[in-house]
């Protein structure tokens, strides 16, 4: 590979699926590019298409709107841009959405431990608990 830029994005794919294998699902991989039915560049993170950005200059609005492209063509409900912090490492990258996808995002979540709550008080209690301990 004799691109420099397309090697350093590469080696940050390959570092997200690292993490995301260690800390979310081990079966995270990354995508085959698909023109432009792009799928994103990170499957694995639940409901979402992920979009891997390693740039020296950041461009937030064209990040978020191709992830929320490529999560229409993943067929995911949320896309976001996963953006590489300089001199950092994947742990302080920033995820990035616009806020219509956050609030569908947390509406989402609201209304699942709302449902889970109602059915089994005990095991959402038990889930609450261990997500706030890993804050």
């Amino acid at each position: 590979m004799a691109n420099p830029s397309k090697q350093k994005g590469t080696a940050w794919e390959s570092l997200i699926v690292g993490y995301l294998r260690e800390h979310h699902n081990d079966r995270t991989h990354r995508n085959v590019q698909m023109g432009r039915l792009d799928i994103g560049d990170i499957a694995g993170y639940y409901l979402h298409a992920l979009e891997a950005k390693a740039e020296k200059e950041i461009k937030l609005p064209s990040y978020v709107a191709q992830a929320n492209r490529e999560a229409v063509n993943a067929g995911q409900p949320f896309g976001c841009a996963v953006v590489k912090r300089r001199m950092k490492g994947v742990a302080d990258g920033y995820v990035v959405r616009d806020v219509t996808t956050d609030v569908r995002l947390m509406n989402r979540l609201r209304d699942m431990e709302e449902a889970l709550k109602s059915v089994y008080a005990d095991l959402w209690r038990d889930i609450d608990a261990k997500h706030r301990e890993a804050a």
